[in-house]
């Protein structure tokens, strides 16, 4: 049995969940890289003698990178279709333009001219893992392509011009904030 929100917002009993997901992801994400990468990528590296620990490290972050991004993308599309209902895709537009503001915000502070200095494996880690396991315009372009063969021209038309001009303001908007910083 499914309970309707009728304030359409997420509570605090949610949010709490949701933070404790995440605090288990990223604690999940640490002993993988403790456990997998300082013990057994040396090991590997040897007994493959093609690869070098250097060569593995970045990967390895990218892909914890993604698989959090890709997990809170279920995540925030899940509470969207409750919110908001799945006959036109919300979630996929708000994930979207959430990972097109993350992106400008830390690529802007971490660039060269940026704030913060992180180092290239942080830059990759939440720019290509956490962004791009995130971000979902592969399941834009499947959703608008399913309206499209519905027939419904109009919401296929304003699922990409809400996405491309939302996203675009989004990651402006990242960076205008993260410049304010400099």
């Amino acid at each position: 049995m499914s309970v309707e929100n009728p304030s359409g917002r997420i509570g605090i009993r949610t949010a709490r969940k949701l933070l404790v997901r995440v605090a288990i992801a990223s604690a999940l994400a640490v002993l993988l890289w403790r456990v997998f990468v300082q013990q057994f990528a040396a090991r590997l590296t040897v007994a493959l003698g093609a690869v070098d620990y250097d060569q593995i490290r970045p990967a390895v972050w990218i892909a914890v990178g993604s698989a959090l991004g890709g997990v809170a993308r279920f995540w925030c599309a899940g509470a969207a279709a409750r919110l908001v209902g799945d006959s036109f895709p919300w979630g996929t537009i708000a994930i979207n333009v959430i990972g097109s503001f993350v992106i400008g915000l830390f690529g802007t502070l971490t660039g060269p001219d940026g704030r913060f200095f992180v180092s290239p494996i942080t830059r990759q880690f939440v720019m290509i893992g956490l962004c791009g396991g995130y971000t979902t315009f592969s399941s834009f372009s499947l959703q608008t392509l399913n309206l499209i063969n519905g027939g419904d021209w109009v919401r296929a038309g304003a699922n990409v011009s809400a996405s491309v001009v939302l996203c675009l303001a989004a990651v402006w908007a990242g960076h205008s904030l993260a410049q304010q910083f400099s």
